[in-house]
């Protein structure tokens, strides 16, 4: 590489990391007060985000968009009938995902893609509701977004073998170690800080490799759709599905574990 292309890469590297960070940071800050705020905010907010990632998966399957008119409507319409009606939000959320499956039987692509999309949604919400719901809540985000900003910074800083290079070039088994250390940490901090259940202390680091395997699936999805990115919604980061794909597993894992009584 000549002089010139060095100095013409190294702004380019530069403009890419301060639109990542700056769009990065806007992403947590709008989360958080969402979270913050509770009820209808976070509900919109989470509502929004699993019909962004079905619609992407749709792109990623080359599914037609039309046949989504229903799907798309599915999770807002799980949590929507606890405000008129009063109704359990698990008992409505499980007819109405069942009916869903039903209607779309016919792509079982899609229906696996409205589990996808669906289960974080209705396990942030899940979390949200608990006595605890805050903390437990920013605890599951503020892992996965941990993960991945220790994976990204010790990647670049290190180096090294792949991960996995066959599904995601990128990735370095130096940013999977990057990541489980600041999930770690983080998640240390967070459970001090919330009061929440002392085990979570000690999960940080499982819950990195869960965000990085949920990675590695999505990233498996678009070599397979032969494409870059999910989407192009968020500048320096690509689509909603390649900012959430670690939050898939981590999310249903952690609503799973205080569903049954363990956390």
């Amino acid at each position: 590489m000549t002089n010139e292309a060095v100095t013409e890469a190294a702004p380019s590297r530069r403009s890419d990391l301060a639109s990542r960070t700056v769009a990065g940071l806007a992403m947590i800050v709008v989360a958080v007060a969402c979270l913050w705020a509770g009820g209808v905010a976070f509900w919109a907010l989470t509502a929004l985000a699993a019909a962004l990632m079905l619609w992407e998966w749709a792109g990623l399957m080359r599914v037609g968009r039309a046949f989504l008119a229903l799907a798309i409507f599915a999770i807002p319409l799980v949590y929507a009938f606890p405000l008129l009606g009063g109704v359990g939000r698990t008992t409505v959320a499980l007819l109405v995902s069942g009916a869903m499956l039903v209607a779309l039987s016919g792509s079982g692509r899609m229906g696996f893609g409205l589990l996808y999309a669906g289960l974080p949604a209705l396990a942030l919400l899940f979390l949200r509701d608990q006595p605890l719901g805050i903390g437990l809540t920013l605890w599951t985000l503020a892992l996965v977004w941990a993960t991945d900003i220790g994976a990204y910074f010790a990647g670049r800083a290190i180096g090294g073998p792949k991960l996995a290079p066959a599904i995601s070039p990128n990735k370095t088994w130096a940013g999977l170690g990057g990541g489980i250390l600041a999930a770690a940490i983080i998640g240390a901090l967070l459970t001090i800080a919330f009061g929440l259940p002392v085990k979570l202390a000690y999960l940080g680091g499982l819950m990195a490799i869960l965000a990085q395997i949920g990675d590695l699936y999505e990233s498996w999805l678009k070599r397979r759709a032969g494409v870059k990115d999910s989407g192009h919604l968020l500048p320096g980061h690509g689509g909603v599905l390649d900012r959430l794909d670690g939050l898939v597993p981590v999310a249903a894992v952690v609503a799973v574990l205080v569903a049954a009584g363990w956390l």
